[in-house]
């Protein structure tokens, strides 16, 4: 975690701060609330403790929008199957239960900040799943 904290802290400083105080849009694809789900719902760090380091590293910097997308754990083993077929995908191959905490972890998230997170099925088609990030995002395109 306080790995994570620091190289996160250092890409805030270097990179999307910079890009902010110019009027740039940001996106990433994962930040603080990878953390708050990987070593909190799937490592058993608290969630205080991870804000807390995010809090004084980062500053507490949070995105405006966040996107969790959404397949059943069937679609996602074929996926990773299709995609990482040297089995290189070290948090795809944890057990189970470990993966079972994550989406958990991300939904608890997800339904306790409604107004930053929006949930998308990942499971239609991709044109669909960008289709229903842009809509999300209408509010602030031009």
């Amino acid at each position: 975690a306080l790995l994570f904290a620091a190289a996160r802290a250092d890409h805030v400083a270097r990179t999307i701060r910079p890009a902010l105080a110019r009027g740039a849009w940001v996106l990433c694809d994962r930040f603080v609330d990878s953390s708050r789900a990987y070593q909190g719902g799937g490592g058993g760090i608290t969630d205080a403790d991870i804000l807390m380091l995010h809090g004084f590293g980062s500053l507490g910097l949070l995105p405006d929008r966040t996107f969790l997308l959404t397949a059943r754990a069937e679609e996602v083993g074929r996926r990773l199957a299709v995609r990482d077929a040297d089995g290189a995908d070290r948090m795809g191959s944890k057990p189970d239960d470990y993966q079972a905490r994550l989406v958990r972890r991300f939904a608890e998230m997800a339904a306790a900040e409604p107004d930053r997170w929006r949930v998308i099925d990942a499971e239609a088609p991709a044109e669909a799943v960008t289709a229903a990030i842009l809509t999300s995002l209408a509010d602030w395109l031009p």
